[in-house]
């Protein structure tokens, strides 16, 4: 990800600027009311916003409220609830902010304190709800390591109008431990390590559903393979691999029969 250099700049003097004030506000354990204020300079010197023509308090639509809205050219681009600083997060913490997105079509939803900061993606189905995607505490947070400035650019102004975020999920579900998995015990990548066991043993002779077997059972981590996330990463796969089918002539969809496969584990 490339990040120009004044906004590395941006990012680098701010960190260092609101680390201790982070701090001595937490010490003091600072009401709501004044981590608003705290955040909503955040958002203005650390990641690019100005603050009064792009960032809105109290916003509200159909009784639900706010805290802040992030608008870029009079768009909603994220939603953010605030808590005081010294607040632990729980799951109901985000359900208020996460309807007002929904309310307006927004994708991103914010939760902090001022110090931790937790992206939440929403979920347009029914019900709605909203996933988090990544987490970033401003007080250990340090621009010189490594994917550190890369993290912060998510939020900045440049980073939203380049769909950084967007880009990030993406990234991060195409290798996620579900998805490579998934993959790894589908028919296609089953068959080319039965090829493999062939080449380097032909007088064995093993099936695709035993191979499956020994790697859900003793390769692969059981948490990978099992729950929603395993579930909808073998959504993924299926209908990669459908739609590779569909494209594939039909002469090469044919897949080889075990006789030509030992064949070939004969002949090298």
């Amino acid at each position: 990800m490339a990040i120009p250099a004044r906004v590395a700049q941006r990012m680098t003097g701010a960190l260092k600027q609101y680390q201790p004030i982070l701090n001595s506000a937490r010490a003091r354990d600072c009401n709501e009311s004044d981590t608003v204020v705290i955040v909503t300079d955040i958002l203005a010197d650390l990641f690019g916003y100005d603050k009064y023509t792009e960032i809105t308090s109290e916003y509200s639509i159909r009784g639900t409220y706010c805290d802040l809205v992030v608008k870029i050219s009079d768009v909603i681009r994220i939603v953010i609830e605030i808590k005081a600083i010294g607040t632990d997060f729980r799951d109901t913490h985000i359900k208020q902010a996460v309807d007002y997105a929904a309310n307006q079509g927004v994708d991103w939803v914010i939760l902090t304190n001022g110090v931790k900061w937790r992206i939440y993606r929403v979920t347009f189905a029914k019900p709605i709800d909203a996933r988090q995607v990544a987490e970033i505490d401003l007080s250990e947070i340090s621009p010189t390591q490594s994917g550190c400035q890369e993290l912060l650019y998510l939020l900045t102004r440049e980073g939203i109008e380049k769909n950084a975020l967007d880009d990030f999920v993406c990234h991060h579900e195409a290798t996620s431990r579900h998805l490579i998995a998934a993959i790894v015990v589908s028919d296609e990548v089953l068959k080319a390590i039965r090829r493999e066991m062939r080449r380097v043993n032909p007088d064995v002779k093993v099936d695709t559903n035993e191979i499956r077997e020994k790697l859900v059972q003793e390769v692969l981590r059981r948490e990978t393979l099992e729950g929603e996330d395993a579930d909808s990463a073998r959504r993924r796969v299926c209908k990669a691999g459908a739609r590779q089918l569909r494209r594939r002539p039909r002469k090469a969809a044919c897949t080889e029969d075990d006789e030509t496969i030992a064949a070939s584990g004969d002949a090298d």
